[in-house]
């Protein structure tokens, strides 16, 4: 090998090893509700950190919350507040979404009471011809456990998973609106925003109001919407530098055009 191959190799390997031992790495998991946003922000963090490499993964709230506390993830992710036995973590607010309901945008019925959720739920209406709806079965589509969605829906119902008698039971809020746009008879809950974006889209679903009022992230944001939820970033303990760093960008003004893409409602500081 010739002088002069020697060193070009001594330069690659010296280069490579140079980018190894410098790039920093920070893993996020947690809400399949706020992984899109965290992930535009962390695109844009990336781009003027370019030493940093940031991996965005879903898997629901609880999965968030376990991952931190194994020492998994730097950061989790959650879309609900902390409960009371989760004192030992940090919750650092994000932004704002509401949970809403859906039917398919060809369902004749327009709006529906508490009352009328509530007996769908535990399968004692089970055709929209009762609620003033066409002759069409109704299709419960519902949440899985761990699902910070789940919670909320249970919270403002005040009703117990069990007594609930679900057709289909799914994941994150992609699949609930996929479902619901796929059955005529459906009726499921979701993310405001992300069914927003997807009605935006084109997908046929629509937002039922609630106790009245509208679906939407502007009655969110004024607080006004009865089944609204925080979206958090979790820690526990002593933070890393980055991902100090990354907390403080991902709740700065800096990202806010990116929460409001979303469809979702920045944080007050």
């Amino acid at each position: 090998m010739s002088r002069i191959s020697v060193v070009l190799l001594t330069a690659v390997v010296a280069i490579g090893c140079g980018r190894s031992s410098s790039t920093e790495k920070l893993t996020i998991t947690g809400s399949s509700t706020v992984a899109p946003l965290v992930s535009e922000i962390a695109k844009r963090y990336e781009a003027a950190h370019p030493g940093v490499q940031i991996d965005v993964q879903t898997g629901g709230t609880g999965k968030g919350i376990a991952d931190v506390r194994q020492g998994i993830a730097g950061i989790g992710m959650a879309s609900r507040n902390l409960k009371p036995d989760e004192d030992d973590l940090t919750a650092h607010a994000l932004a704002s979404d509401g949970v809403g309901m859906i039917v398919h945008a060809e369902n004749g019925v327009g709006e529906l009471t508490q009352a009328q959720i509530l007996q769908i739920y535990r399968n004692e209406v089970n055709n929209w011809q009762e609620l003033g709806g066409e002759n069409l079965p109704i299709q419960v589509v519902h949440k899985a456990e761990g699902r910070a969605t789940l919670e909320v829906f249970l919270n403002h119902f005040q009703i117990e998973n069990p007594s609930i008698q679900p057709d289909v039971i799914v994941g994150h809020n992609e699949q609930g609106i996929k479902t619901v746009a796929g059955a005529r008879g459906s009726i499921g809950y979701v993310s405001i925003g992300t069914a927003e974006a997807n009605i935006e889209a084109g997908v046929p679903i629509k937002l039922l109001p609630l106790e009245g009022i509208e679906a939407t992230t502007e009655t969110v944001a004024s607080g006004s919407f009865p089944m609204s939820r925080p979206l958090l970033l979790i820690t526990q303990g002593e933070l890393t530098p980055v991902a100090a760093d990354f907390l403080k960008f991902a709740q700065s003004e800096e990202v806010h055009d990116l929460i409001r893409e979303n469809y979702f409602v920045p944080s007050a500081r």
